[in-house]
């Protein structure tokens, strides 16, 4: 098996630590975005990064991966058994890409400082919205690790290097992502330019 990653994206990210998680040995390719390797681009009709190649399959789509990745590799299961349970934490993965990763996404690409200061400040209000969901349990919604705090945790992550503060009202958000970050997968799962985004 073999991943092409992005040593900056939170896509890759989040596959590189349900990898760890797991303890998957596979071989991780380094891209840097508009220099990916040829064999890449002809397995990849997207050319985008992650990229899991497990002999002749080929995935290109984050969530498709770790998904597939937690059903490969049953053991620890990151998705709930219950079907109710399960379905929900695929609608908190929708929610965390479409709100929280798309945001993340025109950060990164947008050339107007006036523009990304506004787009801060919605990422940050988008999440301080859920606060309460973090007060419950140790991860979200559960007491075990899941495919959801895999997919949160990249964003949390990046908070300083997106220059965003949540402020006291977001107190068991900073406690959660504590707990996260402490994990020894997640520890592992972090590329040379991801450690630096925060001090460790």
């Amino acid at each position: 098996m073999t991943l092409f990653s992005a040593p900056d994206d939170p896509w890759s990210h989040r596959t590189r630590i349900v990898l760890a998680e797991k303890g998957i040995g596979i071989d991780i390719v380094s891209v840097e975005p508009g220099r990916f390797p040829e064999d890449l681009l002809d397995l990849n009709p997207y050319h985008s990064v992650p990229t899991l190649v497990d002999r002749d399959l080929v995935l290109y789509d984050s969530r498709v991966i770790i998904e597939y990745l937690d059903e490969r590799f049953p053991h620890p299961p990151l998705m709930p058994v219950d079907p109710v349970t399960r379905a929900q934490f695929r609608v908190a993965l929708y929610r965390i890409e479409r709100d929280w990763y798309a945001l993340a996404r025109q950060i990164d690409q947008e050339p107007d400082r006036k523009q990304t200061v506004k787009l801060r400040k919605i990422l940050r209000d988008t999440i301080v919205q859920g606060a309460d969901l973090f007060k419950v349990k140790p991860y979200f919604m559960s007491d075990e690790f899941s495919l959801v705090d895999a997919s949160i945790a990249p964003i949390l992550w990046r908070l300083p290097h997106y220059e965003i503060d949540l402020g006291p009202q977001a107190q068991a958000i900073e406690k959660y992502a504590r707990t996260v970050f402490a994990r020894p997968a997640f520890r592992e799962a972090l590329s040379g330019h991801e450690q630096e985004m925060r001090l460790l």
